[in-house]
Parts: C-alpha cells; sequence; structure tokens
C-alpha cells in the first residue's frame, strides 16, 4: 500500500523525516516523498536528506512562487497528474503551508483519504494564511494525528469523529530530539555560526538567538522598529544573534531598522547548524511557530513575539512565554529569563520522539481495514 508523504518547504521535511524512517522500518506500507517545490531552498541539498536521515524526494513538482493562488494551483495541477498517473492508498500532509492545501483537496477529490499530521491547531487569526490552510485542510482529512490537547478540543468542536481522531504526539519533537543526538557525535566547527557560539562559551557568556519572519511583525515598519527597539536593549545585557530571512533582511535595508551594536546578523542557517546554534542559547526570542515547539522539546526558555499563538501546550506546560509585540513585555520576560525567574516548564505527555511510529501502526491499521470510510 503506497502513501504519498507530501512536503513544499524546508519545515516540512523536518516533520515527514520522522514518518520516513519509521515507514522504512515496517513492510505494510510503502512510500514516495513529494517535494511540491513551493519553496526552492538552496540548502536543501543531499546533505541536508543526509542530516534527515531520509532518501532524496522521489518527485519534485517545481511549482514555485507566485500568490497564494497562483502556487496552490500550479500544486493542484501537478499533484493530480501524479496522482491521476499512480494512484496511492493515501496521502499524508504535515501542517499548514499552501500544499497542505492543495494536496488535501486533490486527493479528497479523487477519493483518496487524507491524513493530517499536526491537525487541530488553531490560532484564531484569520489574517494568517496558515489559520486558513489548517481549517479547509481539517475540514476534509480522513485521519487526525493531533500533537497537544487543545488541537483534540478544537476538532471535537468542529464534530471530528472520534474514530478518526490520534493524540500521538509530535513529529517535529521526534526530529528534534534525533537530530540533537547526532550533533553529540558531530564536527560542529564549520557551521557559520559555530565561531559566535565558541567564542561567548569560551568566555564564559551567555547569547540569546533570535528568528524573525512574520509579515505583521516585520512588513509594517512601527511594528518592527519597536521589536527592534526590545531586541537593542535586550543585547546591551545578552550578546544576540539573529539568522535573518531574506525577506525580513530586505526590510531592516529598507526601513533603516537599527538594531545596535550587539546584535549579530548572520545568513539563514541549515537545520543542524542552527539547531546546534539555539539549544545552548540563553533565550529564543521568535515569532516562529515550529521553533516554540522545539525549544519546549529541549527545555530552552523560548520569548515569542506574537500576539497569539497556535501551539498553546508550549506555554501552558512548556518553556514558551507569549510576550505579543510590546516592547516593555518582550523586554520583560527575556530579563525574567536572565535573571532566572523564567518559567520551568516541561515536555508535553507524548513528546518522547515515538509520535511518528504511533502515526505509521495507526495509518497501517486502517489501511488494512479498507481505508477511510
Amino acid at each position: 500500500m503506497l502513501i504519498y508523504l507530501v512536503a513544499g518547504a524546508r519545515p516540512n521535511f523536518m516533520k515527514i523525516a520522522p514518518i520516513v524512517r519509521a515507514l522504512q522500518a515496517q513492510s505494510a506500507l510503502s512510500f514516495k516523498i513529494i517535494h511540491t517545490g513551493q519553496h526552492y531552498d538552496r540548502e536543501m541539498n543531499d546533505v541536508f536528506f543526509e542530516e534527515l536521515g531520509i532518501p532524496q524526494p522521489d518527485v519534485f513538482m517545481a511549482a514555485g512562487g507566485g500568490s497564494h493562488a497562483q502556487q496552490t494551483a500550479k500544486i493542484m495541477v501537478g499533484f493530480e497528474e501524479l496522482c491521476q498517473a499512480e494512484r496511492p492508498a493515501a496521502v499524508l500532509v504535515v501542517g499548514d503551508v499552501n500544499s497542505t492545501l492543495a494536496c488535501s483537496i486533490v486527493a479528497k477529490k479523487l477519493v483518496i483519504p487524507v491524513a493530517h499530521v499536526e491537525a487541530g491547531l488553531r490560532s484564531g487569526d484569520m489574517a494568517m494564511p496558515e489559520e486558513i490552510n489548517r481549517l479547509v485542510t481539517d475540514a476534509i482529512s480522513d485521519w487526525f494525528f493531533v500533537t497537544e490537547p487543545a488541537a483534540l478540543e478544537h476538532l471535537r468542536r468542529e464534530g471530528k469523529p472520534e474514530s478518526a481522531v490520534h493524540y500521538v504526539g509530535h513529529v517535529m519533537v521526534d526530529n528534534v530530539l534525533f537530530q540533537a543526538d547526532k550533533l553529540t557525535r558531530a564536527d560542529t566547527s564549520a557551521f557559520e555560526t559555530g565561531a559566535f557560539k565558541a567564542e561567548r562559551q569560551a568566555a564564559g557568556q551567555r547569547y540569546g538567538v533570535v528568528t524573525l519572519h512574520r509579515p505583521s511583525n516585520v512588513d509594517e515598519p512601527e511594528t518592527f522598529a519597536r521589536i527592534a527597539g526590545a531586541l537593542r536593549e535586550i543585547s546591551n545585557e545578552l550578546p544576540l544573534i539573529f539568522p535573518v530571512h531574506p525577506r525580513t533582511r530586505a526590510n531592516i535595508e529598507k526601513f533603516g531598522i537599527d538594531l545596535g551594536p550587539n546584535v549579530t546578523l548572520a545568513g539563514p542557517q541549515a537545520y543542524m547548524a542552527f539547531l546546534n546554534l539555539w539549544k545552548d542559547a540563553a533565550v529564543v526570542l521568535t515569532d516562529s511557530g515550529g521553533l516554540q515547539e522545539e525549544t519546549t522539546a529541549l527545555g530552552v526558555p523560548c520569548v515569542t513575539i506574537r500576539e497569539n499563538t497556535e501551539r498553546p501546550v508550549t506555554v501552558d506546560e512548556g518553556s514558551n512565554v507569549l510576550a505579543g509585540t510590546d516592547p516593555v513585555a518582550i523586554v520583560r520576560e527575556a530579563r525574567k529569563v536572565l535573571k532566572g525567574e523564567g518559567k520551568q516548564g516541561r515536555r508535553p505527555h507524548l513528546w518522547d520522539g515515538k509520535a511518528a511510529e504511533r502515526i505509521v501502526a495507526i495509518l497501517a491499521t486502517e489501511l488494512a481495514k479498507g481505508g477511510a470510510k
């Protein structure tokens, strides 16, 4: 029984990697990795897939960029042709990118069952394209693989059948634990940010890591300037390193954003290089969804620069604090961490590195019974 594993952007591959490894360890299901090409990343080379412990994608669709409508349409046309040429027993999608939405719709219209990994997450913010993708994908999926209690409640409230909803843990956590273990045996000296980390550690100095990429934070000059002011203030007490997303860097230049002398700018990082950097940080300041979860998995203090989160378990149980975009609140929460007064989080239930094994076991059982009803 063939399963298509759909990924459209680099973070999606982190999520399917544990599923690939779990599929390779059994014989009931076969798989193909479908890369829609939603994002082209120069770092996605042979080394990237070798780091993840998975093979190169079986299919690269080269959908490319464009508006949301253009990109979604290109993915749908290409994926439909693929499914008609070789009909899989099921399509598995992860997360909330346009590829997730597009391939779910195509599969469902071809009467191919859809499994959604990271189902049920909700920010309540309909201005986020990802929120629309989540809602639409969950409206038509057949199996829902859930990472946290809030997602369970959302799906129940939306009327999903209990038999289709499975609380399995989190594949992103599977992956970060797998990669962190590999780092203990890796040569990290060649990483671009390795020198920054080594210098700070040799001097007995702590450091913080920053990531910002959400349009609501970096596309509005006033908002970005206020956040930058908070980062300048924090960097007077803690040196910060900021791997900069290309759009964010363009806006720094366009808006004349001043981050001050104690914020080191770096280029986008490969997965292992970035993990090596943030896993030993005193604090991570971010607007990333995935990083909220990864920091919770490794117990690294995280200050999230957003007004909402679709991952509330990281706040309720983990090491994450939702600070919003008010500079006073951002600085206050960072200082709490530096004073040792930050929250002491724990790893949530079933975030144990075995979510992918549970997903594969459930899919094998469901497909053996004849698939979704």
